[in-house]
């Protein structure tokens, strides 16, 4: 009996021992094969594969270090833009346990201080993005800084930033009633085609600031072509696409605007799993 505990203890305690740690393990395991292979060869050959080894250990240390960067970036992104999405209430809302503001400036202050946090401590992406955000919510608490900063943004090396940066200055500009301005930059990202901001979002916004320069008949073209091809196409399977939330929002504005042009556009696809008329 005593033999056995002694066994399991000495066992415990060696596989105790042998729990290295992963980067240790594969850090030294690389060196036991390199040593093994060049064996017999010199001192000089096995410092410089210990060289190596070290640039390899160096580099697994990086690569660990990063990703624990990119989760911490990613996590403190992620709570600036709950602040920037807190209710904004004049009283408390009972049961609410999140962040909330009375005022819409208050909030827009806290993300701006969060967002600049997250640009001042982490790199790409990161840093971009959360600039972005900050210029963003400026809006509402220094607006020509904002929009300093978005026009800044909007030149940007990334191109998806430059983008997002465009879009919401062109948005600050129309409701600005900068009217030229704004439609110059919708058309810009529309001619850019970044897969960052909807084409179909861009048009409608375009549109919408047609109208406003009382360039009626633009606006309706505009609207006419974006629901048109979107009832046009198809899906993989040969079928038509759901209509989508802005194309719809379109297509009532093209009736508003224009019955006439109204009726020329193709008929809706039915719903998915409904029957044509006259059938069922």
């Amino acid at each position: 009996m005593h033999r056995i505990k002694a066994v399991a203890r000495t066992t415990k305690k060696r596989a105790k021992e042998l729990k290295h740690d992963k980067f240790r393990d594969t850090t030294f395991d690389a060196y036991d094969r390199l040593s093994h292979r060049f064996e017999g060869k010199g001192r000089t050959i096995l410092y410089a594969v210990g060289g190596a080894v070290a640039l390899v250990a160096l580099v697994l240390v990086f690569n660990w270090w990063r990703e624990q960067r990119a989760d911490a970036a990613r996590l403190a992104l992620g709570q600036a833009i709950k602040l920037a999405e807190a209710p904004v209430s004049a009283t408390p809302q009972p049961g609410l346990t999140g962040p909330s503001f009375t005022t819409e400036k208050e909030r827009a202050q806290k993300a701006v201080e969060a967002f600049q946090k997250v640009q001042n401590d982490y790199g790409s992406p990161y840093k971009e993005l959360a600039r972005y955000f900050a210029a963003a919510n400026l809006l509402t608490v220094d607006r020509p800084k904002g929009l300093s900063e978005l026009e800044a943004l909007s030149k940007d090396g990334d191109a998806e930033v430059a983008a997002r940066a465009r879009f919401a200055l062109a948005q600050a500009q129309e409701a600005d009633a900068q009217y030229d301005a704004a439609a110059a930059g919708y058309q810009e990202l529309l001619k850019g085609q970044s897969p960052a901001v909807s084409p179909n979002v861009v048009k409608l916004r375009l549109a919408s600031v047609y109208e406003k320069q009382g360039k009626k008949d633009e606006a309706v073209n505009l609207l006419f072509q974006m629901v048109e091809a979107a009832r046009n196409a198809k899906g993989k399977d040969g079928k038509p696409l759901p209509e989508s939330t802005v194309v719809r929002t379109a297509a009532d504005k093209l009736q508003e605007l224009s019955p006439e042009r109204y009726a020329q556009l193709p008929k809706e696809a039915p719903p998915a799993g409904a029957f044509p008329l006259g059938e069922g």
